[in-house]
């Protein structure tokens, strides 16, 4: 099996024209617009589908309000796209579209597709770096920015009622790798065909970072480097923004910088850059929530300001222990071991 990532994120949404105008100021790539849908595209090939939340069209969900509705993961090749239809066939609906893409839902009620996505590799030239004593880079300028441009589509987040058996149907049914851990939290996982930190992170919505019930949380757009995002940052907010409830900063999982704005769509979007990434030879970490949060941030918020935080990190060198189903049989310090 090879998913490579996200192939399309479909929202339904309570204002297409005000998304529209969010998804264009924060730097995407307007490819069509009709009265039912627009739709933008990323270098990478990955696109962002914008319609109603009446649509029709849209699949019924566990997630409450507006968002994604719907993540299509895009398969490397059709062999690996009819094997993991014919697997999911056997204990689950799926629907076909005239292209091939299948639409079924996860064991917990999440709208996913699948989908034959020739992934383009994108070019990025990032400026070296200097620090006292290291001239990485010598006689020449940063370079200047007028917009953020993001490339790629890296993660979506959701929050479930049962994280840890939400992961393991994307583990054994789709091949994902599991990233890290964040006890109390949730889980980062990666596609099999993709390098990422992770590609999907699944939320406890019972965590307080999430109200008691299923949502989408965010997603996340990768741009070249700290100025990018932060040129990005300075254009949505002159345009009128709200920034998002962490700001900027960097996470300490996955090493991200990030800058969080709230969305018409619902939810929130983040550009992101300078993330870890990993091949299967990475063995993953449970984390204290709060240490794997963040390194720095901008302006903390007074519960991250305050808080005692335990600097805890452990690597799973047996991945999550087979005993656990669900975050129910979690010790009662979550930690896994």
């Amino acid at each position: 099996m090879a998913i490579t990532g996200i192939e399309t994120l479909v929202y339904g949404v309570e204002n297409i024209n005000e998304c529209v105008a969010f998804f264009e100021d924060f730097g995407l790539n307007l490819k069509s617009r009709s009265e039912e849908c627009a739709q933008f595209q990323l270098e990478e090939g990955s696109k962002v589908e914008i319609r109603s939340i009446k649509d029709p069209s849209l699949p019924d969900s566990i997630l409450q309000g507006t968002g994604v509705r719907e993540v299509i993961w895009g398969v490397d090749s059709t062999e690996n796209l009819e094997a993991l239809v014919a697997s999911l066939q056997t204990d689950r609906d799926l629907r076909r579209d005239a292209d091939g893409t299948a639409h079924f839902k996860s064991d917990c009620g999440l709208p996913l597709g699948l989908r034959l996505y020739d992934k383009k590799k994108v070019l990025n030239c990032p400026d070296p770096l200097n620090a006292p004593g290291v001239a990485g880079r010598l006689n020449v300028s940063r370079k200047w920015r007028l917009r953020a441009r993001p490339k790629t589509i890296t993660h979506v987040v959701f929050a479930v009622e049962d994280f840890v058996a939400s992961h393991r149907f994307f583990e054994e049914r789709l091949g994902f790798r599991l990233s890290e851990y964040q006890i109390h939290l949730g889980i980062y996982m990666r596609c099999d065909g993709a390098s990422d930190h992770h590609n999907l992170f699944l939320l406890d919505m019972n965590s307080g970072s999430a109200p008691g019930y299923p949502i989408y949380h965010h997603a996340n757009f990768g741009v070249e480097d700290i100025d990018e995002l932060m040129v990005g940052t300075n254009h949505m907010k002159r345009r009128g923004w709200s920034v998002g409830g962490l700001g900027q900063g960097r996470h300490r999982i996955a090493s991200a910088l990030f800058s969080y704005f709230k969305s018409p769509t619902g939810g929130e979007v983040e550009y992101g850059s300078d993330s870890d990434y990993l091949d299967d030879n990475y063995v993953p970490r449970e984390w204290n929530a709060l240490f794997g949060l963040q390194s720095w941030m901008t302006e903390q918020p007074e519960w991250i300001k305050n808080a005692q935080i335990e600097w805890h990190a452990k690597h799973m060198t047996e991945g999550m222990p087979a005993h656990i189903r669900s975050i129910k049989d979690l010790p009662d310090d979550g930690k896994l071991a």
